[in-house]
């Protein structure tokens, strides 16, 4: 973050741009806050601060001969509600890519008499409804609105739509309400559910290979793992059984789950005492 000193603004380029005008340019420093702008002692008709990090449009001294300002991608979030009696002769506004939200949040640009130009796009405000009719009525000095002339029409079409103060505060409010967010799982339960492996009924020959795996176990925590697959007769979907692809089938009928889980009971029966007596030797050495 850089400060806005008085040494600053004189360093800064300023020059005579192509509109034959006294133009200071402040892009691009890092600045938050608006400040020391007496400095310029009111000699720039354009003041360029783009491309810095000012959250409020504020802390303006009294420039009677400032008529455009570009504050573009900023992080402006509000604006000094007695800006116009600062700026009385600023006629053109660009805002572009700020963080104003509200409709309420530009009502304080109704202060600046010569308004005739106003940009406020890639700003969230824009995506409200009635958005350009909600600008076009506060600003009637208003010429342009994001870079497109104010038609008669849409004059009247808001003034006929805000007819009523009613009405106008009305759409205020809609304006500040919070979009409710869609539902959503919760993330620790999404995450639970990942971690958990599904399970899925082993078929005949991954019964087969389940027994040839015990065999070369070389450890009691995966010889108790594969001893559970049998006996329960569901398969862990993470359990990986070296030597079988348990993504091809190797013939036969399938059977239904009730029976793989019989079958798969049977078979674990039949191994315990193969098993034990493996278990016996593994310990031994």
């Amino acid at each position: 973050m850089v400060k806005l000193t008085a040494d600053l603004i004189w360093k800064c380029p300023h020059f005579f741009n192509p509109l034959k005008e006294r133009e200071l340019d402040l892009r691009g420093n890092k600045i938050a806050v608006i400040e020391n702008l007496g400095a310029t002692e009111d000699q720039f008709d354009t003041i360029d601060l783009s491309d810095n990090e000012i959250v409020k449009l504020e802390n303006f001294p009294y420039l009677k001969r400032l008529g455009i300002l570009l504050i573009n991608n900023n992080r402006v979030t509000r604006i000094n509600p007695n800006i116009g009696e600062f700026l009385p002769k600023l006629h053109t506004l660009v805002l572009t890519n700020n963080r104003l939200v509200n409709l309420v949040e530009i009502d304080p640009l109704a202060s600046l008499p010569k308004l005739q130009f106003l940009s406020l796009l890639d700003n969230n405000i824009t995506k409200k409804p009635n958005y350009r009719l909600y600008v076009i009525h506060k600003l009637k000095s208003l010429r342009v609105l994001d870079f497109k002339k104010v038609k008669a029409k849409e004059r009247l079409e808001a003034e006929n739509l805000f007819a009523s103060k009613e009405v106008e505060e009305e759409i205020k409010k809609e304006s500040t309400k919070n979009v409710a967010p869609k539902d959503v799982p919760n993330v620790s339960e999404i995450t639970e559910e990942e971690q958990t492996p599904k399970m899925v009924a082993p078929t005949p020959e991954q019964i087969i290979a389940i027994k040839a795996a015990i065999v070369n176990s070389q450890t009691l925590e995966e010889v108790a793992r594969l001893e559970k697959a049998l006996k329960t007769g569901q398969l862990p979907a993470d359990l990986n059984i070296p030597g079988f692809d348990t993504d091809v089938a190797k013939g036969g009928d399938e059977k239904k789950d009730s029976d793989i889980q019989n079958e798969s009971n049977v078979e674990a029966d039949n191994m315990d005492e193969e098993k034990n007596e493996e278990l016996a030797a593994m310990e031994e050495e």
